[in-house]
């Protein structure tokens, strides 16, 4: 007897269709599973037998064969459970074969026959809803709240085996429900952190306006406690909200990488990711024998914050070259590749010298040129060509520190001048799948970012004179563009160019 269903695997980010097909057939009692799966997934047969026995049903003695098509991509996870559970019962007759073809479902199964959540649901949905609308996704009741941003998808969230046969059998009802985002306008930032209760840094704080109003990478050097850390922590309150799509996006990663919040949708707010300094290559970029996100996919729409950046080791530091310009990862292995997105706001802090103290004018600074050069040698030149505003951060005097931040500027009114120089970008790369400044290639910089005579001439001076490089030169010009759409100005003027450019000066220096 030959019994299928239709379940699904999660690739990278994205989902594709897999078919379960169930045959029982005389000879010795075995089961088997074919199609490449892994080990989690070879597992599936002790799971999926003692929760239909527990279940209080019996499978005949048969010789079981799995086969989880297509056959030539490899199979990983415990999603396979309760399509393979279905399949034998449909295969016994116990619930009818022919009714199992109006479904896709996916869940993981455990010894009493309780339901489990899996990963990747929303990419899951995603796909039920692309192949067939007509189709009902069966998934575990804990992760309907992610299944349901599929809008307008049939789904019948189950809690253990047992009720689910007993729906297929006619013996009791479980009310589907329909895919259903009712707030997609809540887009807000809903942290409490906010730049008002930072004290002083009012250099740092237009950088960190700046790079949020054009996605621009930030590096803030200064000594211990001048506040870095704070000021990074409270980027995402001045970013703009993410857009629907962008968090359909984060939202299937951080499903498929098991960190979505339990019985949450949705993912709102802009990603703020700050990985220790011992991270290794494959967890900041993402990989393994079966590649999964890292930390800089985790961060993709939002904040990869590096703090102490000298102490990371340069190999980990280096890998994120080319991420930082593609905006993606692409991850090959031998059977696959795989690529997973990567549009991120870096945002890097470290101290001057080893002791932190070299530009602390109350301190005396303990390190030898040497260990300075040693230490600062740690960030390539490469690397530092792709972070966008380089700004000192220096210690607070002690007025400084207890004035009353009442005057200072809160983060709403900071985000308001970066939303209004957002929908500037957005209306003016509207046809180029550009989202902002950052974003712009050699055709945008040509056409947005002319310079006049008086333009030209200093940039090519600041170039020449401080030996940048054409991809600092490519920057200098995304920046004064971010600071005139901040300005409201249609064209770069020489102000604007000047602040960009004294952003760039520590990549010399340091």
């Amino acid at each position: 007897m030959l019994s299928t269903v239709l379940s699904g695997a999660v690739v990278g980010v994205d989902a594709y269709p897999v078919q379960v097909e169930v045959d029982l057939a005389m000879g010795l009692p075995a089961f088997n599973i074919v199609g490449l799966p892994e080990m989690a997934v070879r597992e599936s047969k002790t799971r999926v037998l003692a929760a239909i026995k527990n279940c209080g049903y019996h499978l005949p003695d048969r010789r079981i064969t799995v086969n989880l098509a297509p056959a030539d991509i490899r199979k990983d996870g415990t999603s396979f459970d309760l399509s393979i559970a279905l399949g034998l019962l449909g295969a016994t007759g116990d619930i009818p074969a022919e009714a199992l073809n109006d479904y896709l479902s996916v869940g993981e199964l455990s010894l009493g026959g309780d339901i489990l959540p899996v990963r990747g649901t929303l990419s899951l949905a995603i796909l039920a809803q692309e192949q067939n609308p007509a189709k009902t996704l069966i998934i575990p009741a804990a992760n309907l709240a992610e299944a349901a941003i599929a809008e307008g998808l049939k789904i019948l969230p189950v809690h253990n085996l047992k009720d689910l046969i007993e729906y297929f059998r006619g013996e009791k009802h479980i009310e589907p429900i329909y895919g259903e985002l009712s707030d997609k306008d809540s887009n807000i930032w809903q942290g409490s952190a906010d730049l008002a209760e930072v004290s002083g840094q009012h250099t740092a704080k237009r950088a960190i306006e700046v790079a949020a109003a054009g996605g621009h990478n930030l590096l803030m050097i200064g000594p211990p406690g001048s506040g870095k850390t704070m000021l990074a922590r409270r980027i995402p309150s001045v970013l703009p909200p993410m857009e629907f799509e962008e968090s359909i996006e984060v939202t299937k990663i951080y499903s498929v990488a098991g960190k979505l919040p339990k019985d949450h949708g949705l993912l709102v707010n802009r990603p703020f990711r700050s990985p220790h300094h011992t991270i290794s290559n494959v967890a900041l970029i993402g990989g393994g024998s079966f590649p999964h996100p890292g930390e800089i996919s985790l961060a993709h729409c939002g904040v990869l914050f590096l703090d102490e950046l000298p102490e990371f080791k340069k190999q980990v530091l280096e890998v994120l070259r080319q991420p930082l310009e593609e905006n993606r990862v692409l991850i090959s292995r031998a059977l696959m590749s795989l690529e997973f997105p990567a549009k991120v706001m870096l945002v890097a802090a470290l101290n001057p010298c080893p002791c932190g103290y070299a530009t602390d004018p109350r301190h005396n600074c303990k390190c030898s040129p040497q260990q300075i050069a040693m230490y600062r040698a740690r960030i390539s030149g490469p690397l530092l060509d792709r972070i966008d505003i380089q700004v000192e951060v220096p210690a607070l005097r002690y007025n400084e520190m207890i004035q009353q931040n009442s005057a200072a500027e809160s983060s709403a009114e900071i985000r308001k001048r970066v939303l209004a120089a957002r929908a500037v970008q957005k209306d003016r790369y509207k046809e180029r799948g550009i989202l902002n400044n950052a974003q712009m290639g050699k055709r945008e910089l040509k056409e947005f970012c002319a310079l006049d005579s008086a333009g030209h001439h200093l940039l090519e001076n600041v170039i020449d004179r401080l030996g940048m490089s054409a991809r600092a030169g490519d920057r200098i010009l995304k920046l004064a563009r971010t600071i005139a759409d901040l300005d409201h100005s249609e064209n770069i003027h020489l102000s604007h160019l000047s602040e960009a450019i004294q952003y760039r000066v520590l990549d010399r220096e340091f």
